[in-house]
């Protein structure tokens, strides 16, 4: 009799216990006065921020959940991750990574653009920044970027850059350039990689350039041993719109392309 008068009596004053905090933990003294931001921003805005938190922290210092105010942070166009914590006594702190924009992203389906981040991941967010644009599956992004990197790389002897980069569901790669010519690359082959074909374009451009005394309209990069240029029928110092003209090959080709 006595042992169950004990437990009991624990149980009642687990009870009355947990009703206390409780009270406690509900009195107005423990209610959020301030959310603080603390990283440096550049791309989220003040009313995205007010949103996010208003919209997901309810309840006081105790009880509001971090977890979903997280992820609201996260749903900001410019936020990659969040990381929210309580500091006492009445503060929550957040620290935003904020997404770095490289390129623009085209959808093959829709023609959409998303934005490329410097992890090589998708994302969905408006800029009107100079940036390359892409066009493939969305899995190759990461793909994308880091071919993008060194290929302009590769591309400086010649004082050219990448604007536009497409690969298709079959890999194989089309580059835009600065001065409008296009480099019809192909798919990459263990006997004739998509790099050292380039690095042969590259070094053959000038000597070539001096030779055709045309603008180049488009290099077709898809022979193991060399490469052909559709030319227009304006002289390369000329900055006129292209005009369809002749096609000429500048190295020895073998028959097939890759």
């Amino acid at each position: 009799m006595n042992l169950v008068s004990d437990v009991l009596l624990l149980v009642a004053s687990v009870a009355i216990g947990y009703a206390v905090v409780k009270s406690v933990v509900n009195l107005s003294l423990f209610e959020l006065r301030q959310v603080v931001v603390t990283t440096p921003l550049g791309q989220v805005t003040g009313a995205q921020l007010e949103y996010a938190a208003v919209s997901s922290m309810r309840g006081n210092f105790f009880t509001v959940d971090l977890e979903k105010a997280r992820e609201s942070f996260e749903k900001l166009p410019w936020v990659r991750r969040a990381q929210v914590r309580r500091r006492w006594p009445a503060t929550v702190e957040v620290s935003l990574e904020e997404q770095a924009a490289v390129a623009y992203w085209k959808m093959l389906d829709t023609g959409d653009m998303r934005l490329v981040n410097t992890h090589g991941e998708v994302f969905d967010a408006a800029s009107n920044a100079v940036m390359p644009v892409y066009t493939g599956p969305s899995e190759r992004a990461g793909d994308m970027l880091e071919a993008q990197h060194r290929w302009d790389e590769m591309l400086q002897p010649i004082g050219r850059h990448i604007v536009s980069m497409n690969l298709s569901p079959r890999s194989a790669w089309q580059l835009h350039l600065d001065d409008g010519l296009v480099l019809e690359m192909g798919r990459d082959q263990t006997k004739a990689p998509v790099d050292d074909r380039l690095r042969k374009f590259v070094a053959a451009y000038p000597a070539a350039q001096e030779k055709l005394q045309r603008r180049w309209a488009v290099a077709d990069l898809r022979y193991p041993a060399g490469f052909a240029v559709r030319m227009t029928n304006e002289k390369a110092s000329q900055d006129k719109p292209n005009k369809a003209g002749k096609t000429a090959e500048v190295t020895p080709m073998s028959k097939g392309k890759q």
